[in-house]
């Protein structure tokens, strides 16, 4: 499960799972160790984790108090306890997006002040994969062929004080035609723009992590295949 927390992403892993070499920093045992905000530095992997562990770990990265965590990766005692422990605490919302490709070059949309991909909430009887054409369609106004699936992200979010938690299955495309593409000022993106893959990296830099991490695993695809 590829979470994100205030933006910070928390990977979480099976008991048995552990992360590869290079991607932590710091080691915390929760069966051993407290967890405090200090030892969530940089990189760090939290071992043997309960869903209480969890329930701190929450409380600290939400904390008004800057932390100076990077990502986390989390081995889970009980990961469907853990699910069920999200269910209860979040509102879970559905939805859908979609990575559009012409050439050599993708969609990119300017959001909220940031880049972002087109995406919402899927609809009552709607399957994912027709939330994310008609999601993409309507925000900007292109047509589009559906691909694969690269992902699924989970992120947080608080709306009328309510705590929430936005699953989002993301999608290739193909542009089948962009000749009407317009942005959707009802859906507040103020700009649409084709870009390179430099282009995109740059763009990245003033992102949301969720979005970085689509990118990355669409990458990881394109090398496999």
């Amino acid at each position: 499960m590829n979470l994100f927390i205030n933006d910070i992403p928390v990977r979480i892993l099976l008991p048995e799972e552990r992360p590869e070499a290079g991607h932590f920093n710091v080691e915390i045992n929760a069966s051993t160790e407290p967890i405090n905000k200090a030892k969530l530095l940089h990189h760090v992997w939290l071992n043997q984790a309960s869903v209480q562990d969890m329930d701190l770990v929450f409380d600290l990265i939400n904390s008004k108090v800057p932390i100076n965590l990077l990502s986390l990766t989390v081995s889970i005692n009980d990961y469907e306890a853990f699910k069920k422990y999200l269910k209860g605490k979040f509102k879970v919302i559905k939805a859908a997006g979609g990575l559009i490709k012409k050439k050599d070059k993708f969609l990119m949309i300017y959001r909220m002040k940031k880049w972002d991909l087109p995406k919402g909430k899927r609809e009552s009887g709607e399957r994912s994969v027709e939330t994310a054409v008609r999601e993409v369609e309507e925000e900007c106004n292109v047509r589009v062929k559906l691909g694969k699936k690269i992902c699924t992200t989970w992120h947080t979010y608080t709306m009328n004080k309510n705590s929430m938690l936005k699953k989002t299955k993301w999608y290739e495309m193909a542009l089948v035609d962009d000749s009407n593409s317009k942005p959707s000022i009802e859906e507040d993106i103020e700009e649409l723009r084709w870009m390179t893959q430099k282009e995109v990296y740059h763009a990245l830099e003033n992102s949301y992590k969720s979005i970085r991490f689509v990118f990355e695993e669409y990458y990881k695809t394109e090398k496999v295949g």
